[in-house]
């Protein structure tokens, strides 16, 4: 092959690795083990970075139903920074109800840290946490993904 077809070629294949897959949200879910304070403190954490990168609090957040210590302390947190949440068994009533922004998240242990995840439709911010003695404390910087 001649370089000037070459580059082009090994751009596009290195590129075909950097899709991002557009159906849908995952489900939220968050391991047992991340409890108490761990769990206040990481929902606490990235409820603030997605209300910095969100912004408006006018339109409510759907979050999926579920009792984990993460899933309460992160619809506890969110309300704390003005948002109106909703599980996905109450339905917003009235013509005029905005509808609801669907939040999914992810919490996973891996390698001894926690890695946090919330999601949107236009939205997704990640980090990576570091528990000890019950404590977790930010072990990377926040990873951030906006979409048009």
């Amino acid at each position: 092959m001649r370089p000037q077809i070459l580059f082009p070629v090994v751009c596009l294949i290195g590129l075909s690795g950097c899709q991002t897959a557009t159906d849908g949200l995952t489900t939220s879910a968050a391991p047992p083990e991340i409890t108490g304070p761990a769990a206040s403190a990481i929902a606490g954490d990235m409820a603030g970075r997605f209300a910095e990168q969100a912004g408006s609090t006018s339109t409510p957040i759907r979050l999926h139903k579920d009792t984990s210590d993460f899933a309460v302390a992160l619809e506890a947190a969110l309300k704390g920074w003005g948002y109106s949440v909703v599980t996905e068994d109450k339905a917003t009533s009235g013509k005029d109800a905005a509808k609801p922004i669907e939040l999914a998240y992810s919490i996973a242990s891996l390698d001894g840290q926690v890695l946090a995840r919330l999601s949107t439709d236009d939205l997704e911010l990640g980090r990576a946490y570091s528990i000890t003695n019950g404590v977790a404390v930010p072990a990377s910087p926040l990873s951030l993904l906006k979409r048009n």
